[in-house]
């Protein structure tokens, strides 16, 4: 079966964090950075770029690449691998859009048990400036009634961006 291609994109400034309250569609009910399927005739940082832009009104500048993450769903839902990334030089005004209402944190703050079950694996890794990769199975997606159960998770940190740690997908 193929996998969707997502980005995700988590917005920094001066030691906050901006997250977006999904409003509509995959994950709605549920915090998460900024970001969406990329499109065929585009890069992954263009998609990153382009579902910031889209979903909270900012250009970003430059991206650095922090993690690959591939979900899986036993419900039979479509897989999926996102890149994720920082963005900390950015333009434009923050505004909300019909998909998501933007919100900073302190980064002692993040609404953890308000996004997806994984992101309290690899979010700290994030935030302390690591890189990662892992695989997740969920027994389902999310919806804004019930959180997806994590059936079984891999999470390593990368010593270098690019290195593989964990086998390539099958």
């Amino acid at each position: 079966m193929k996998k969707n291609i997502l980005t995700l994109c988590i917005i920094e400034k001066e030691g906050k964090i901006l997250l977006g309250m999904k409003k509509r569609g995959f994950g709605a009910g549920r915090w998460n950075g900024f970001g969406g399927k990329v499109e065929e005739s585009e890069s992954i940082e263009d998609a990153a770029r382009r579902e910031v832009f889209e979903e909270c009104g900012l250009i970003v500048k430059s991206l650095v690449k922090k993690g690959e993450i591939r979900f899986e769903f036993d419900d039979g839902t479509p897989g999926r691998i996102v890149h994720i990334f920082k963005a900390d030089d950015f333009d434009g005004e923050i505004k909300e859009s019909d998909e998501m209402r933007p919100e900073w944190f302190e980064a002692d703050a993040i609404p953890i048990k308000e996004m997806w079950a994984a992101d309290a694996y690899w979010f700290p890794m994030f935030l302390e400036g690591k890189s990662f990769e892992g695989e997740f199975l969920y027994d389902r997606p999310t919806t804004p009634d019930r959180a997806a159960v994590i059936v079984r998770k891999d999470l390593c940190e990368r010593a270098e961006p690019g290195e593989r740690s964990l086998p390539k997908p099958r």
